[in-house]
């Protein structure tokens, strides 16, 4: 099996570990707690692994494409954030729900983004070079935007502002960050230590079926709870899809841009950084569980909704020139 085949049918596979990780946490509730003290070092490394993939050395050569960044920019951190604010209305009135919603869905993704771009004949160049800037923009943007949507002192009040999510963050987001930049540079010193990246990039897939499997086992009296409102959840996430892809496809028109790097663009907008925001739901206090399920939930629609976009992209959406006529 190549790397390549196993990230296109991954979506199964996690499909199937959040099925035995819910039977699992339903049949043996004694397993919860070991459970969970494992999912945090898993985390961490499959955090660590998928920076890995983020070329941080092309932040300078991503600079340089200024009219793409432009549109990629303005599309994933103007555009989206209004697009999500009016899809977060139509949820129950939960702040739970409605935080969790709005955080997974302002973030832009910066690893299988690059797959998906290159397996829907997008420019994979231009979605390697942006990522680090995407990154950027998230890391900080975020706070930011989940102030606007909501109010502050409400927050605060609700405890989000504790040194446990500011924990996740360094721990689980910041170090694994550096740690990937210095191997990063490490294996750029000598053509042969690159190997090092190429055997990591295969274990994101792997550990995220374990990290899924995990969430699935802590988490079932969560699902079982919330499982009536979720249906609402999936709602706006597919909605989201549809929007996202033919914003995607007016600002390739908008922009003038040729149709290699409008497919990246709406790849870009469809796809999510769900790694990223999960360490700070999974921080969150007690009340707060059911952000997880709702974090976990995007990811699998975005995973089967990618399976449309890898058909619906090239073929219809943004076809090339010449079958356009």
């Amino acid at each position: 099996m190549t790397r390549e085949s196993l990230e296109r049918h991954q979506i199964w596979i996690y499909l199937g570990a959040i099925a035995g990780g819910l039977g699992t946490g339903a049949m043996t509730p004694g397993v919860m707690e070991d459970a969970d003290r494992l999912l945090w070092p898993v985390l961490g490394l499959l955090l660590f692994t998928t920076f890995t993939r983020i070329p941080m050395r092309a932040l300078g050569k991503a600079a340089g494409d200024l009219r793409f960044n432009a549109t990629l920019l303005g599309g994933n951190f103007v555009l989206v954030p209004a697009v999500v604010w009016v899809l977060v209305q139509a949820l129950p009135d939960d702040p739970v729900i409605r935080m969790a919603v709005a955080a997974v869905l302002l973030v832009p993704c910066t690893d299988w983004f690059i797959t998906f771009t290159h397996l829907g004949g997008g420019d994979g160049a231009r979605a390697i070079a942006a990522s680090p800037l995407l990154l950027l923009g998230q890391f900080l943007l975020l706070s930011v935007y989940l102030v606007m949507f909501f109010d502050g002192g409400r927050m605060i009040e609700a405890g989000l502002e504790t040194r446990r999510i500011l924990g996740a963050f360094v721990g689980l987001i910041v170090i694994p960050l550096i740690m990937a930049g210095l191997l990063q540079y490490w294996a750029g010193r000598r053509p042969r230590r690159s190997e090092v990246l190429v055997g990591l990039a295969w274990l994101p897939v792997p550990l995220l079926t374990v990290v899924v499997f995990l969430v699935a086992v802590t988490q079932v009296q969560v699902v079982i709870h919330w499982l009536p409102v979720m249906g609402h959840v999936t709602a706006v996430f597919i909605a989201y899809l549809v929007v996202a892809a033919l914003a995607g496809r007016l600002l390739t028109r908008m922009a003038n841009l040729p149709t290699s790097a409008g497919r990246t663009l709406v790849f870009s907008l469809g796809t999510r950084n769900s790694f990223v925001v999960l360490p700070l739901a999974l921080a969150l206090p007690v009340g707060w569980e059911a952000a997880v399920v709702v974090i976990v939930l995007q990811t699998l629609v975005e995973l089967l909704g990618m399976t449309a976009y890898l058909r619906w992209v090239p073929g219809r959406l943004l076809p090339d020139r010449s079958h356009t006529s």
